[in-house]
Order: C-alpha cells, then structure tokens, then sequence
C-alpha cells in the first residue's frame, strides 16, 4: 500500500484501501480539504465508529459501477420514472457521517433537489437509492445509516445485496423495494458480469430485450 498525506497532498495507490481509527470530523473534513477538487481517494466518515475510510478503485470497479448506473436507469426508463442522478457527490451531516457512494439517484424525492448546486442533508433528503461497489474495500454500513438513505445496493465478487433501511437499521432484502417488478439480486449480476466478460453495450443491450 502506497499512501501520502502532506500539506498539499492526499493520494493513494489504486486497488487500495485504509482505516483510521480513532477520528474526528474536524480529520475528515481536513482529509476533504486536503483532496481538494480530486475525486481520489474515495472518502467517509462514521462517527459512532470514529473511522475514516480510504478507498482508491481499480479499473474493474469503475466499469462495474457504471454498468450498474445505466441498468438502473433502463429500469428507471422501463417504468417510466424520472431521477436524478449525481457522480460524484459526497452526503454528510455534520458531526455525524460522510460518504460518497459510487452512484446515488434521486427518484422518489428528485423535486427536493432539482436545480440544487449543492445537497445539504441537514434539510434535503438523501437519496432513495445509493450504490457501491466493493473490490478492494467494505463499505460502511453505518454510516449510510446515519444518512438514512433508504435503500442501498452493495455489489462485490459477483453478488449484489439490497439493503433497505427500516427504522435505524438496514436489514437484507431479497426485493428492491424501488424496482419490485425485477429479481434485483439475481438478474443485475449476470449482466454486470457479462459487461465485464463482453463489453458493457453488449450487456445493456441484452438487458433492454428483456
């Protein structure tokens, strides 16, 4: 692993990932100043935890995500909903927690938003879904908890788990609760997969016949 962290200077080898332990906001929001405009290392923060993850994506990561950014919006597409979608974007609360998933819609809530240089979760709503992708990285559960985002995707080694918030807590769901219609667990892989293996067009085109 290969991490720099200077005055000017935040960078992380790719494939990597950290945890820092025993954080506070005040470290996090240094680590946010110090990255600056970059987009890497991904970055997040729990306080209940008092972690701060480092994560810095492989070539995989970055074409798994976006197949699965473009499947949800032929889903979106097919029931002729409207979103928004945001990529990058970092959702914090102050004091409380950060994240920066790897793609985020807003579907339910996207009036809340629209036209919004900035989300501010003190008073916006999160989004109705989040996704991640985990290669080389574990995301944090609670943390998105903080931010109650209703519904989380979390795809690794080939397995994409749903994640629905009820109460406080997450719990493992078998359906989507956006997209009913559709075995999300079962059939997004076999074409996330077949993107990876064909080409992520071939995939999409597939799955628009179904």
């Amino acid at each position: 692993m290969f991490i720099t962290i200077s005055e000017d200077t935040l960078t992380l080898s790719s494939g990597d990932a950290v945890i820092f332990l025993d954080q506070t906001w005040q470290d996090y929001e240094y680590l946010l100043n110090l990255r600056q405009e970059k987009l890497i290392p991904k970055l997040s923060f729990n306080s209940k935890t008092q972690e701060i993850r480092l994560m810095s994506p492989l070539p995989s990561h970055g074409n798994r995500i976006d197949l699965l950014r473009d499947l949800v919006k032929a889903l979106l597409r097919q029931n002729k909903q409207d979103w928004q979608s945001f990529d990058p974007i970092t959702l914090k609360i102050p004091q409380q927690a950060g994240v920066e998933p790897d793609a985020c819609f807003y579907i339910q809530n996207r009036q809340a938003i629209l036209g919004k240089e900035r989300i501010n979760l003190t008073v916006d709503p999160p989004p109705d879904l989040a996704i991640e992708v985990d290669l080389t990285s574990i995301t944090d559960l609670g943390a998105y908890e903080i931010l109650k985002v209703p519904e989380l995707w979390i795809y690794r080694q080939g397995v994409l788990k749903v994640y629905l918030l009820a109460g406080e807590r997450y719990r493992e769901s078998a359906v989507s609760g956006l997209f009913p219609e559709i075995d999300v667990p079962k059939v997004l892989p076999q074409y996330v997969e077949l993107g990876w293996n064909e080409g992520s067009s071939v995939a999409l085109r597939q799955f628009e016949k179904l």
